[in-house]
C-alpha cells in the first residue's frame, strides 16, 4: 500500500525564511537553513519553491499580498487613486514593529536579488500611474505617498530613529494634508 505523499505547508516554509532573514540576514537564505528552522528535509523546501529565487519570490510576494490586503480592508474594493494612496499612507503608519522588521527583511531579500525588482517596481508604479500628475490635489498625493515610503525605508533600514508617537504625528499630518474631491 502506497503512503500518501506528505503536504507541505508553504506557509510555515516562508514564515521560517522569513524569521531566518529577519535573524541572520538574507545572504543566510539556504534551503538547508530553511528546512531546518521549518522541521523539514531540504527536498520538501526544494519540492515547494524549486529555487532559492523562486522562494524570495514567494516571501515578497506573500509580504505585498498581506499590505495590500491591510489597505483594501481600510479603503474598499476598487478605491479611487487618492483613497489609495490614503488607505496605503494609513496601513504604513498603523504597522507595528514586528511588521516593519519583516518588512525590513523582505526588502533586504529583495535588493539582494535584482531579478525580483520587476514585481516591486510594478507595484510601486501602479500606485503613483493612476494620479494625474498635472493636478494640484494629485501631486500633493504623490508627495505624501513618495514621503511616507522614504520615512518607511529609512526606519525599515535603521537610518532614522522615530518613537511610535513622532511616526504617527508625523503620518498623521502626511494624511490630513491630503485633500479630495467632492
Amino acid at each position: 500500500m502506497a503512503g500518501r505523499p506528505r503536504s507541505i505547508d508553504r506557509d510555515k516554509v516562508l514564515d521560517a525564511a522569513e524569521q531566518l532573514v529577519v535573524t541572520t540576514g538574507a545572504s543566510a537564505l539556504s534551503f538547508d537553513a530553511v528546512a531546518k528552522a521549518a522541521g523539514i528535509t531540504k527536498g520538501g523546501v526544494q519540492y515547494a519553491f524549486g529555487t532559492r529565487d523562486r522562494l524570495i519570490q514567494a516571501m515578497i510576494t506573500r509580504w505585498g499580498d498581506a499590505f495590500d490586503a491591510d489597505v483594501a480592508a481600510r479603503t474598499g474594493p476598487d478605491p479611487e487613486p487618492r483613497a489609495l494612496i490614503r488607505g496605503h499612507l494609513e496601513a504604513t503608519r498603523d504597522a507595528d514593529d514586528a511588521e516593519n522588521s519583516r518588512s525590513a527583511a523582505m526588502m533586504t531579500a529583495l535588493l539582494q536579488h535584482p531579478g525580483q525588482l520587476s514585481d516591486t517596481r510594478a507595484w510601486y508604479n501602479a500606485r503613483l500611474d493612476r494620479l494625474d500628475l498635472t493636478d494640484p490635489d494629485d501631486r500633493r498625493m504623490a508627495l505624501a505617498f513618495l514621503a511616507g515610503e522614504g520615512a518607511f525605508l529609512l526606519a525599515a533600514f535603521g537610518l532614522i530613529d522615530l518613537t511610535e508617537t513622532q511616526w504617527k504625528a508625523l503620518f498623521d499630518d502626511m494624511i490630513s494634508g491630503l485633500t479630495t474631491r467632492p
